[in-house]
């Protein structure tokens, strides 16, 4: 059946697989890290800074990653993720080893992997799936990685509790080295390589729109991950009591919801560039929602799924057409400089929202994670007003 579709086909299957595998063992990987070392006591800021190097050095990989991409072609920077997530499992399975700053690197590691992994995937789309079906395909592949993201956290719940950290860690990164090595032989070559080298200092985007994209998504996520990445986890497992497979579960359906309905986006947004301050707007109302009824005593359970349950639908709406809006504006020739660049400013905004989620979250509490969620939605919302109206 396989070969009887096209090469492009094929190419975007084999990009789409990979970029699926990767993302169950980097949604598994987070969600172990962060009920593993709550239980061992550590306190949230603590379990936020582990963290630290992984969105920090996404910053990096991303704006180097683009130009490495668009020079070696993106098929080496796929495989070279997939490798690298590979060597960061690896590293926290000796459990003598599981020292803060040795789980910190090995983070870093998993971090650098993700981003090329994903600006690889995201940048071989425009080359793959272009012209009028594009924004259709990127929301397919977002919406899928993100579904696959919240079945990771559930089979991180799940694989800390049947085998203990050491042995989920070990099943991981069997079953990812597999895909590995089947993408160094069967991903194309070619892929992605600029007709034209670029230079170092074109990682810095000099359009005027993508660096728009790229401040209000900077934004966008940081107010995501401001209450979702720890202070949420943590105040679930601590203050409402619930265990492993709860957490796990509720959040992985959520991912898994928020994927679903980006996959539909196209349907809902509309393709063009004012929209996304058109949908950043009521997003930036649902976290002050959510902080007003905790501070006037209503149920804590019942509030923040119900607030989660919108603020889900609303993000996936706005993550979905972001990740169109930056496709359809990047360059074709050198695609992932453009691309790098942008998520660049994503995993800028994960790094400043996962140090604040922590620190936030320990000294003030949920509620202050939520008030400066919402100020981060306002910012990307005034940012988004000044994209082109075309």
């Amino acid at each position: 059946m396989l070969a009887s579709l096209s090469p492009m086909v094929r190419q975007y299957l084999l990009v789409t697989g990979n970029y699926w595998a990767f993302t169950l063992t980097d949604g598994a990987l987070r969600m172990l890290v962060v009920l593993h070392f709550a239980h061992l006591g550590y306190s949230p800021l603590a379990i936020a800074m582990l963290f630290l190097f992984y969105e920090f050095f996404g910053v990096v990989t991303n704006l180097v990653g683009g130009w490495l991409g668009a020079r070696l072609g993106l098929n080496n920077t796929m495989n070279l993720g997939l490798g690298l997530q590979v060597l960061a499992l690896c590293m926290l399975l000796p459990p003598s080893w599981l020292t803060v700053p040795w789980v910190m690197a090995a983070q870093a590691l998993s971090g650098i992997a993700k981003d090329l992994n994903k600006m690889s995937a995201k940048s071989s789309i425009k080359l793959l799936a272009g012209g009028n079906s594009l924004y259709h395909w990127v929301a397919v592949l977002t919406g899928s990685k993100n579904a696959l993201k919240g079945v990771g956290f559930f089979l991180g719940a799940a694989l800390l509790a049947l085998l203990g950290f050491q042995g989920a860690i070990a099943a991981m990164a069997a079953v990812l080295a597999l895909v590995w090595l089947a993408s160094l032989v069967f991903l194309r070559a070619d892929l992605g390589r600029a007709k034209n080298k670029p230079k170092f200092t074109d990682i810095f985007s000099k359009s005027r729109s993508v660096n728009l994209l790229s401040a209000a998504r900077f934004f966008l996520f940081g107010a995501r991950d401001l209450w979702f990445v720890v202070a949420l986890p943590v105040f679930l497992a601590d203050r409402l009591g619930w265990n492993n497979w709860q957490v796990g579960s509720f959040l992985a359906l959520w991912v898994m919801g928020y994927g679903a309905v980006q996959a539909l986006a196209p349907k809902v947004t509309g393709a063009t560039a004012q929209g996304a301050a058109r949908w950043a707007a009521p997003l930036t109302l649902v976290p002050v929602a959510i902080a007003l009824e905790l501070d006037a005593g209503w149920p804590p359970g019942t509030v923040l799924v119900a607030g989660l349950a919108l603020f889900g639908v609303l993000f996936a709406l706005n993550s979905a057409l972001h990740s169109f809006l930056i496709v359809h504006l990047a360059e074709e020739d050198g695609v992932s400089l453009d691309v790098g660049f942008y998520y660049m400013a994503n995993a800028m905004g994960r790094l400043v929202g996962t140090v604040l989620s922590g620190a936030l979250y320990q000294w003030a509490g949920l509620e202050a994670c939520l008030w400066f969620s919402a100020a981060f939605l306002l910012a990307a919302t005034l940012v988004s007003t000044a994209l082109p109206r075309h």
